[in-house]
């Protein structure tokens, strides 16, 4: 049996253009549904190189992809730019922050995950966090900014500009402090003659007893020797208690002095109002194997905010770019075939684990494909060369990738550009 009630000039609306989102357009480009692909960024945003825009080795540009140019040339595809706030399954309808409505015949709803403060408010008002292409500009903003606060500070608050805290020690956390550490000794170093810059401190914290966690442990051990052989400080089994934005203060007791908290400890998932609470699992829409929802025959989630339960995975699929785009190339198969034969029998999402790996800095990446394990430089290249070709342009591809040769044979990044500077008063010395 074929995706219940499809049919040829039907409406398929899509929330949220992540991997997943952006997969499914793509698998329905010219076909005979009409797609809506609707979110609150008019481009398509490459996550994982976020860290990138924010050690100032990338403009953010680079990464992002506008939506309407993508789409161009397929007539049955349209872009909202707008928040969806409300699902109405009763009147297939959706509700916008502001108060429009957009109507659906069959929704998808793919919008990715949020950073998870674990009802943290004092973190959440005052720590970076890092799931979107602003938040990164913000961060390299910030990190760039207190070098020059650093030099008008008074002596007893210049250490605060100097420590950046960087909480999580998953992929996210563990290559942004090696950017960070590879910035302070290739780049800062010539920048600022009169900064003692062994005092710039990144400190990362991870709540377990090592860093990447999902890997094995020759993969964590490696890791762990690369940031410290790049000097950054890592603090295991340490967990960031409070952080009012002078002070971040550990459950081991000890006090940090700083302004510069990246938030980099987990995610959840960013589930609309208006479903029944029944279909909604840790944050997640609870699916079948179709990524239908239980509870509605024309209602789909895909990617990080779906929930599917299988033989394999019974506490669900990891929140990685794999699952994402192959569950969206599946459902849109699924609903290709549906509109030529209703009687198809639908192919279930079977994941396949691809493997995993987290680069650490020049040279220093490890790879865990399911076949091999590896670290190194090789890994460093083969880690650079599957993100090329992630990248969606030609143009952008080209951009990267002169970006990355360039810092390679220069050390160097011509992207330290500061931007919406906020010029508080505070006590400063002169110069």
């Amino acid at each position: 049996m074929g995706i219940k009630g499809i049919r040829k000039g039907d409406r398929v609306v899509i929330i949220g253009g992540g991997f997943a989102g952006l997969q499914l357009a793509k698998t329905l480009r010219n076909s005979d549904v009409n797609v809506v692909l609707v979110d609150k960024q008019n481009h398509h945003q490459f996550q994982p190189l976020f860290y990138q825009v924010a050690s100032a080795r990338l403009e953010p540009s680079s990464i992002s992809f506008p939506f309407r140019k993508i789409f161009q040339s397929s007539q049955n595809i349209d872009f909202r730019m707008a928040d969806i706030v409300k699902i109405i399954p009763e009147e297939n309808k959706l509700m916008t922050a502001f108060d429009r409505s957009v109507r659906y015949d069959h929704l998808v709803i793919s919008t990715g995950c949020r950073t998870n403060f674990f009802g943290n408010k004092q973190m959440q008002e005052n720590a970076f966090s890092m799931k979107t292409t602003q938040e990164a500009i913000e961060i390299r903003n910030k990190i760039l900014f207190s070098f020059e606060k650093e030099i008008f500070a008074r002596p007893e608050d210049k250490q605060a500009w100097m420590n950046v805290v960087i909480v999580g020690g998953g992929p996210t956390g563990v290559e942004l402090s090696g950017a960070f550490a590879e910035l302070r000794n290739n780049v800062f170093s010539k920048d600022y003659h009169n900064i003692d810059l062994s005092k710039f401190n990144i400190i990362l914290l991870e709540g377990s007893a090592s860093t990447l966690n999902n890997m094995s442990e020759e993969s964590r051990k490696a890791s762990l020797d690369y940031l410290k052989k790049l000097g950054v400080i890592v603090k295991i089994n340490t967990i960031l208690n409070s952080f009012d934005g002078n002070v971040a203060v550990l459950n081991t007791g000890e006090e940090i002095p700083t302004k510069n908290v990246v938030w980099a400890a987990g995610v959840t998932g960013n589930v609309i109002e208006g479903l029944k609470s029944e279909d909604v699992v840790r944050n997640r829409y609870k699916v079948d194997r179709f990524n239908k929802l239980v509870s509605y025959d024309n209602i789909y989630a895909l990617g990080d905010v779906a929930y599917m339960e299988t033989p394999k995975y019974p506490n669900g699929h990891p929140q990685v770019a794999n699952v994402a785009i192959n569950e969206a190339k599946n459902l849109g198969k699924n609903i290709l075939y549906s509109l030529k034969n209703p009687n198809y029998n639908l192919r279930e999402y079977e994941y396949h684990d691809l493997g995993m790996m987290a680069t650490v800095g020049k040279h220093k990446a490890v790879v865990e494909l399911p076949f091999w394990k590896f670290k190194g430089p090789l890994a460093w290249y083969v880690w650079m060369f599957l993100h090329l070709m992630l990248i969606l342009s030609v143009r952008n591809k080209l951009v990267i990738f002169f970006n990355w040769a360039w810092s390679y044979f220069t050390k160097d990044t011509s992207l330290r550009l500061i931007t919406n500077i906020d010029y508080k008063k505070e006590e400063v010395t002169d110069f």
